[in-house]
Formats: C-alpha cells, sequence, structure tokens
C-alpha cells in the first residue's frame, strides 16, 4: 500500500500536466508544393527574418528549389543588398535580442526538425492577449514565451477561455476578439506555408533524396533480377552434377 501511494504521488502531477497540454494540430506540410514554399519563404521574409536567421538556408536555393526568379529573389529578399549565394541572416543582434526579448531569439534552421512541424503550426495559432507579459500576449502552447505575436495583424487578438470539467479538469480554448486582416481559412493557409517553408528549410536535402530514391530502387529491382538469373544458372550446374 505504502509503495502504491509512492508511485500515485510521484506520477499524479505528470498526469495533471498532460491532462492540461493542448493538443497539436496536424500541419499541411508538403515540400514539393512550390508555391506554398514561395508564399512561406515571402512570409518569413516579412515577419520573421527580423530577429530569426536560417543560418543554413542560401538565398540561391529559393530558385533551384521553390522554383521563384533569381531577379525577384534579389529584389523583394535582398533588396539590392548581397548576393543570391549569401545565406538568410538576421540584422538584430545576439545583445539586442536578449535586451528586449530578456533571451536571443533562436535561429529557425532546425526548429520543426526539433519541434516537429505539427508543433510549430500550432504554435503560431496560439497566441492570446495576456495584459501580464511585456510583450502583451502568451502562448497556449508555449506558455510565458517571450516572443511578440508577430502575425497578430494576420489572424487578429485572440483571448484565452477556461472551461472546468466535472472533475475538475480545465480545458482552454482562443476566442477571436479582435479581427485581422485574414480570415480563419485565410490566416491557417498562411501558418501552414510558413510552416511548411520552414520544414523544408530544416533538410532541403530531402528533395534530391527522394528524387534519388526512385532511381536507387529502380536499380535494386533490376539488381534482383540479374542476381536471380544467375543464381538460376549457378545452382542449374549444379543440380546437374548431384543428379
Amino acid at each position: 500500500m505504502n509503495k502504491l501511494f509512492f508511485f500515485l504521488l510521484c506520477f499524479s502531477p505528470l498526469w495533471a500536466v498532460a491532462s492540461e497540454s493542448l493538443s497539436l494540430d496536424s500541419a499541411p506540410v508538403d515540400v514539393y508544393d512550390q508555391p506554398s514554399l514561395q508564399r512561406g519563404a515571402r512570409l518569413y521574409a516579412e515577419y520573421c527574418q527580423g530577429c530569426h536567421s536560417l543560418k543554413y538556408m542560401r538565398y540561391s536555393r529559393l530558385v533551384r528549389d521553390a522554383g521563384m526568379d533569381e531577379a525577384a529573389v534579389l529584389k523583394d529578399f535582398l533588396h539590392g543588398e548581397g548576393a543570391i549565394g549569401d545565406v538568410m541572416t538576421t540584422g538584430l543582434t545576439k545583445e539586442n535580442g536578449v535586451s528586449w526579448f530578456g533571451v536571443a531569439p533562436p535561429d529557425l534552421s532546425l526548429t520543426v526538425r526539433a519541434r516537429g512541424a505539427d508543433w510549430v503550426y500550432t504554435y503560431l495559432r496560439s497566441f492570446y492577449l495576456d495584459p501580464s507579459k511585456p510583450t502583451g500576449v502568451n502562448n497556449l502552447l508555449f506558455k510565458d514565451v517571450a516572443m511578440p505575436n508577430v502575425l497578430g495583424e494576420l489572424q487578429g487578438q485572440q483571448e484565452r477561455v477556461v472551461e472546468e470539467g466535472w472533475n475538475g479538469h480545465k480545458s482552454y480554448k482562443l476566442s477571436l476578439v479582435q479581427p485581422g486582416r485574414m480570415d480563419a481559412e485565410q490566416f491557417d493557409q498562411a501558418v501552414g506555408d510558413l510552416t511548411n517553408y520552414l520544414a523544408y528549410v530544416a533538410e532541403p536535402a530531402q528533395l534530391e533524396r527522394s528524387s534519388l530514391g526512385k532511381w536507387v530502387l529502380f536499380y535494386l529491382v533490376i539488381l534482383m533480377v540479374v542476381l536471380y538469373k544467375l543464381k538460376k544458372e549457378y545452382w542449374r550446374d549444379v543440380d546437374a552434377d548431384i543428379l
């Protein structure tokens, strides 16, 4: 009985946290969708690059993988400064990031690899008003986040609504109290495009790997046929000797 009590005492807080956690929404990721990658890249440049870098991503890959025109990339992303082969850096220094937000904004190159696309997609849609925070907002998925709601003008402003169940279980949902420039469907698509772009950035080589994989499988099928015929030819002589 004492062991059972100790087990429940240790693990009941974990159950409480898990029961109040926010379920993740499925991110519409398709790294072969070039229009989506282009829209996501533009959203990143407009709303994210001011604070977050992509130190492993070069502008030239927007031309190579996303199908964008090189002149448009130079004009819309580099604004006449830098070269097409440069990586996507930010003008925000680490010192200023710590001074303004309390922590330096991280590089986003591997965020989807670390967190998952569903997490990023849900996180970007889960900001709500919280006057107690320096930025005026909080996040339902990432409590006490230091990041402001940079997409707030597109989504609008949300409030957190707390609902209590029959057993004391609390559930949370978000309610739109001030519309943004986009409706809910448009905003979900925009965040999906941004998440899709970050999923591509996390592993650009997946495009070549998937394409190469088809040829590898084709080669293995041909090799299997050749080896099977070789095996038949070899064992025909062996069987003849046995007989």
